[in-house]
C-alpha cells in the first residue's frame, strides 16, 4: 500500500481541507472575523494536524508555514484557508 501523499505548502494543504469542507462550513468560516479563528483550533485545527501529517513527520509543510510546531502551523494553514475562502464566497452584503 502506497503511503498517502501529504501536501508539501500551505497553498497545497488550503487545497486539501477546501475539498473537505461542505459548503456551509465554507460560508462560516469565510464569514468569521480574524479573531475567530483562534476557536478552530481544536477540531478544524486538530483535523488539520492529524490528516495532513503535521504530527506524522510532514516536515515539508511544517517548514513551508514557518511555525516551530504542528500546533502553530494548523493555525497558519487556518489563516491561509480564511483568507482563500473569503476570495472566493461571493459575498452577502
Amino acid at each position: 500500500m502506497k503511503q498517502k501523499q501529504w501536501p508539501a505548502t500551505i497553498d497545497e494543504a488550503v487545497g486539501v481541507v477546501i475539498a473537505t469542507l461542505a459548503d456551509e462550513d465554507k460560508a462560516a468560516i469565510s464569514a468569521m472575523a480574524e479573531s475567530e479563528l483562534t476557536g478552530l483550533h481544536l477540531g478544524l485545527g486538530a483535523w488539520i494536524r492529524n490528516s495532513l501529517g503535521l504530527w506524522s513527520g510532514n516536515r515539508s509543510l511544517l517548514e513551508s508555514t514557518g511555525a516551530p510546531n504542528a500546533d502553530d502551523a494548523s493555525m497558519v494553514i487556518i489563516e491561509a484557508l480564511w483568507e482563500r475562502l473569503r476570495e472566493m464566497v461571493p459575498k452577502v452584503h
